[in-house]
């Protein structure tokens, strides 16, 4: 990511009070310092990550009158949820980080990796 961009999205997340951080490790993360994941195999802004995927994967959802800034947008979800997209990639978490900073899931069946500014 542009460190323009990043800063852009940062200051906007933090301006609100909502969104996402950034680690020491140069990933992103949500509100509450949780690793921020895409997925290779979503394509059009389309999630193909439901039922046992999203459990092991939860979506990071949003509601339509949420913004991020720059790069943020919403995508609507099957089951009617709104999910955020990061430059057109819809946004995990993964279950099985379980404190800030883990991003035990970069990397997992080559097809999921952290978001790093």
């Amino acid at each position: 990511m542009k460190p323009t961009k990043f800063l852009a999205a940062l200051t906007a997340a933090l301006m609100l009070g909502t969104g996402f951080a950034a680690h020491a490790q140069g990933m992103l993360a949500d509100k509450n310092g949780m690793t921020l994941y895409t997925f290779d195999k979503d394509a059009g802004g389309v999630s193909a990550c439901y039922d046992d995927c999203a459990v092991k994967w939860p979506p990071y959802l949003g509601k339509a009158d949420e913004t991020l800034g720059e790069g943020w947008t919403l995508v609507d979800r099957t089951d009617g949820t709104k999910q955020w997209a990061y430059d057109g990639k819809s946004v995990y978490l993964f279950a099985g980080d379980k404190a800030k900073g883990d991003a035990t899931g970069d990397g997992l069946g080559d097809v999921w990796h952290v978001i790093k500014e």
